[in-house]
């Protein structure tokens, strides 16, 4: 990835919804190279996929919580894995190192979604020791943006490329 990958994977993150036009007017491309790029950017992973970002109180799942969960010594993890992955709650699933094996995210309607989905979905995997839960009081900042380092001194060129 060069610079200017980098400048139209930025742009892509802010809105999704630009046009090759205008990517290509921000970067210094034609449209036909901006195109290019964009569809490289694709097919190469480095975007992932495209998708709107909902807000969670405007479709009823206000409560954001993160859990941390404890594992039995050497268990086989694959199973809790694909369990908790498979959950549509849960948001994120990080193996994270120190006292606690996983973090997830998750959102749900309240408070009794939270204890169902505790009991019945992650506390009754086999090898789950113990949960800790911490609820979310307010969200001062939720990205799902990458801070991508970029060349402060580049300037745009024109490529056809």
């Amino acid at each position: 990835m060069d610079d200017i990958d980098r400048r139209i994977a930025c742009l892509l993150q802010t809105d999704n919804r630009l046009s090759n036009a205008e990517i290509g007017a921000a970067v210094g491309l034609s449209v036909s190279a901006a195109n290019e790029r964009v569809c490289r950017l694709n097919s190469s992973g480095v975007i992932r996929g495209n998708h709107a970002v909902l807000d969670p109180e405007r479709v009823d799942l206000p409560l954001c919580a993160f859990v941390f969960v404890d594992l039995a010594p050497h268990p086989d993890e694959t199973g809790f894995r694909a369990a908790i992955a498979a959950r549509p709650e849960v948001q994120e699933v990080h193996q994270v190192a120190g006292p606690h094996c996983y973090l997830v995210k998750i959102r749900v309607s309240g408070t009794r979604a939270l204890q169902s989905l505790l009991t019945h979905q992650i506390k009754s995997q086999p090898h789950v020791l113990r949960t800790e839960t911490v609820m979310v009081l307010e969200t001062v900042k939720e990205s799902s943006q990458l801070a991508l380092p970029t060349s402060a001194t580049s300037v745009p060129v024109r490529e056809d490329t």
